[in-house]
């Protein structure tokens, strides 16, 4: 077999679909509706246009296709055998195609439905954005939810992800961010350190303490931040412990076994009941965030509009951001300390509206 005969089949499949994209589409609606109604007149009512329009659509379509395809008289329109057989392989596509165009139309204006990929990473994941779908999938029955749990940024394409939540600084400028809330980034530890040790005063005393680090997914320690005289100020410091398990690291802070730097989302209910004590708050770095991230604000689906505003509020109205703003406790005794972090929490929580 030659080359040139493996060549023909796939040029005649060319041309075939070539020549198709020349068809008239208009003709092949304006034909449905004329074979569908019987009538010229009654095709142009339903499509909106005028019957002289109908007609001349028909025409250029019989004429590309080198076919008659109605038998028209003063009194009435059918089908000919040729029209016959091209209504019957038409009308099954003709009508997924307007099938299809309704679907989008009520995925964007109609009831929320479908379903709806989410990215989150482990930590805020769990603690925050899986106990609000409860709710969600109760006002929202029909939306299905994939919760996908993950500390790597997320592929928007690749992992075919609608909405993301990330934590820290945005650098993406390929998608929208939505800040949801601060994310304070604060020093903690449980009283019990606190009286065996007491606290730092300041960035340079973090060498005399038990530190415990967080591994991250790229296997690189986090280095703690800081805002040293108006400047972000990074800190590794030499650690006691190191876990690539947030909660774990939060369980050893718990534990008293050292001090960590962690988000507020982690130890805003730790700081209200007094499990924890936060200091080095003047050097807290302001310049995190959480965010809510999707790829366009044009077109989005009712799934993702209605997802995107409910977590906005039931987050907002989350106590995540009470430690925000409390200043050094590390000359208040323990229990003076957790007083304050627990007085100075409720106070915001007074001022938040209850969550939906």
């Amino acid at each position: 077999m030659t080359l040139d005969s493996f060549d023909r089949p796939h040029c005649a499949n060319s041309d075939a679909l070539a020549s198709s994209f020349s068809a008239s589409y208009a003709g092949v609606v304006a034909f449905i509706a004329v074979a569908t109604e019987g009538s010229f007149a009654r095709a142009g009512d339903r499509l909106g246009i005028g019957r002289s329009a109908v007609s001349r659509s028909v025409q250029k379509l019989e004429a590309q296709l080198g076919a008659r395809l109605f038998l028209r008289t003063t009194r009435s329109t059918t089908l000919t055998r040729e029209g016959e057989l091209f209504y019957q392989n038409c009308h099954p596509g003709v009508e997924r195609i307007v099938q299809a165009l309704e679907d989008m139309r009520d995925l964007r204006e109609g009831p929320p439905r479908g379903q709806l990929r989410i990215s989150t990473t482990v930590g805020f994941g769990r603690r925050i954005v899986a106990p609000l779908l409860h709710a969600f999938r109760a006002r929202y029955p029909h939306i299905a939810v994939d919760l996908l749990l993950d500390d790597r940024l997320t592929d928007f394409s690749v992992d075919r992800v609608d909405v993301a939540f990330r934590n820290g600084r945005m650098d993406d400028s390929q998608v929208i961010a939505k800040q949801l809330i601060p994310m304070p980034m604060l020093v903690c530890a449980s009283p019990a350190y606190q009286r065996a040790h007491g606290l730092p005063r300041h960035v340079e005393d973090l060498a005399g303490h038990s530190c415990i680090n967080f591994r991250t997914v790229s296997g690189r320690i986090f280095e703690w931040e800081f805002k040293v005289g108006g400047r972000v100020q990074k800190f590794l410091p030499s650690s006691s412990c190191t876990f690539n398990d947030e909660d774990l690291v939060l369980q050893a802070v718990l534990d008293g076994q050292g001090i960590a730097q962690l988000a507020g989302y982690q130890i805003s209910e730790h700081l209200r009941a007094g499990r924890l004590v936060a200091c080095l708050a003047p050097y807290e770095p302001d310049d995190r965030g959480h965010y809510l991230c999707y790829l366009s604000r044009q077109q989005l689906p009712a799934r993702i509009r209605v997802f995107i505003d409910f977590m906005t509020a039931g987050i907002r109205a989350l106590d995540l951001t009470c430690a925000t703003g409390l200043a050094s406790v590390s000359s208040v005794p323990a229990s003076k300390a957790s007083e304050l972090s627990a007085t100075r929490c409720a106070t915001a929580i007074g001022a938040l509206p209850a969550t939906p």
